[in-house]
């Protein structure tokens, strides 16, 4: 019988905080970015396509009640009791101007049922005075921001046309959580030159942060990115991981994180139309319960390695 949990997930997080179940919908609420719009670069991240990610109900001419109350309709079907989460997603949810900004978080918090907000953002676009509002709302109703982080090594920032360091994650990291804001992170593994050792390291990096959840998932190379062109022309410069392989890097990796740091996801499925590689014909829960497995058989858990 298990005597420890494999690792710390989302649903147990969410049952600790919550007396009923809840689900994220996802939004676009119209938002850039400042490497799209020339304030720090052009065209994006390299492997950024925002199709990826956007249910069929995130559309920017729809407001964003609009949104989640198509969202509820989706998803109360099934579960007609359930409370969501509105999750501002789609590009760069803090870069505007303040009011703005909470004009639309504001809006949401309005939609009967949606008890909390998610923030997706980068760490480069969290001014004091957007955390000041922020800390106010989170005083109120649950409250996360989530930066993409994506790497913790400064070459690869660069490459994949991130627009800011390393550092510039840790400051906006340790800014918001110390205001009492629950903080997110996203990281991709399997960026162009990133190695399993780098990784390590990268976990190790990441453990040490005050990050209450963390998102892992596999490169994907996606149709209509800079990264897929630059796949086309040189492929050998990228590890493209088999199912198998990639599970072994996760574990070695989640053996890395603290225990109380809650794991999201290990992976991402994005359309088949628009992915290139790799296509694992796994889904998400599938490709979860290969991972547990698979920690059982290697004796593994979350935080084993883990240098506390």
């Amino acid at each position: 019988m298990e005597q420890y949990p494999l690792y710390l997930d989302l649903g147990t997080y969410f049952r600790r905080l919550f007396p009923y179940k809840v689900q994220k919908i996802s939004l676009n609420a119209g938002f850039t970015c400042p490497n799209r719009d020339g304030t720090k670069g052009w065209g994006g991240c390299t492997y950024c396509n925002n199709q990826t990610f956007n249910p069929d109900y995130c559309r920017t001419e729809k407001s964003v009640t609009q949104q989640l109350e198509e969202g509820k309709a989706f998803f109360s079907r099934k579960y007609p009791d359930m409370k969501y989460l509105a999750y501002f997603q789609a590009y760069t949810n803090t870069y505007g101007e303040t009011e703005a900004l909470i004009r639309k978080y504001e809006e949401a918090l309005a939609v009967p049922d949606v008890v909390g907000l998610v923030i997706g953002t980068r760490p480069d676009c969290m001014p004091d005075s957007l955390l000041d509002c922020l800390e106010e709302l989170n005083r109120r109703t649950f409250l996360m921001v989530e930066y993409g982080i994506e790497s913790a090594n400064d070459e690869t920032l660069r490459r994949i046309n991130r627009g800011h360091s390393f550092s510039v994650t840790v400051e906006a990291v340790e800014r918001t959580a110390g205001r009492g804001i629950r903080t997110g992170g996203h990281v991709i593994l399997g960026l162009p030159g990133e190695g399993r050792d780098e990784l390590i390291r990268q976990a190790c990096l990441l453990s040490r942060l005050p990050l209450t959840t963390l998102k892992l998932h596999q490169l994907q190379l996606i149709r209509g990115t800079r990264m897929a062109h630059e796949y086309e022309s040189e492929p050998a410069s990228f590890r493209l991981y088999t199912a198998d392989e990639y599970i072994d890097l996760v574990i070695d990796y989640v053996e890395r994180l603290r225990p109380d740091l809650v794991l999201e996801r290990f992976v991402s499925q994005s359309p088949k139309e628009l992915l290139i590689a790799p296509d694992w014909g796994l889904k998400n829960y599938e490709f979860t319960e290969r991972v547990k497995r698979r920690m059982a058989e290697r004796g593994a858990w979350q935080g084993r390695l883990a240098e506390l």
